[in-house]
């Protein structure tokens, strides 16, 4: 037992992460890790002293974990920047700046950049997902209370 709890602990001490700062518990985010490595379920139950589907349910009960934590993030996201706009894939960044601009004005959000900053940075954010000043994916763009621009790709 006690070179589990030291495996653990090396295990987030690598990450700089620990379980108690997560909605995961120590036995789900040592199954996860073991898993990540390339264990089966079978190996890390061997491994863990345990079975194959209580891997399996403590597997399970993680993803759950893990998808309430998404949402929980989501929901700050909503909080923390009440417009939000969606603008799909194919939409240029002139055209997003200018999208944003229209959005802020409406919703009265004074944007806390001018136009080549805003311009910047969302290029800074978005770059991996454009090709030749296009979107390649449809992007969820905040806007907070004081003119900050959030980005929200995908599951980030």
């Amino acid at each position: 037992m006690i070179e589990k709890k030291v495996y653990l602990k090396w295990i987030c001490f690598s990450r700089m992460v620990s379980a108690e700062s997560t909605t995961l518990t120590d036995r789900q985010v040592q199954v996860l890790e073991l898993r990540e490595q390339g264990l089966t379920q079978r190996e890390v139950a061997d491994r863990l002293g345990s079975t194959g589907s209580n891997v399996s349910a403590i597997e399970r009960a993680a993803e759950r974990n893990v998808e309430q934590a998404r949402g929980t993030l989501q929901l700050i996201r909503t909080i923390r920047s009440p417009v939000r706009l969606t603008v799909d894939a194919g939409t240029t960044f002139d055209d997003l700046v200018d999208t944003i601009y229209a959005r802020g004005d409406e919703d009265g959000v004074k944007i806390a950049y001018c136009r080549p900053e805003l311009y910047a940075h969302l290029f800074g954010q978005l770059e991996s997902h454009t090709t030749r000043n296009r979107l390649d994916t449809a992007v969820e763009i905040g806007l907070t209370r004081d003119g900050e621009v959030k980005v929200f790709v995908g599951d980030e």
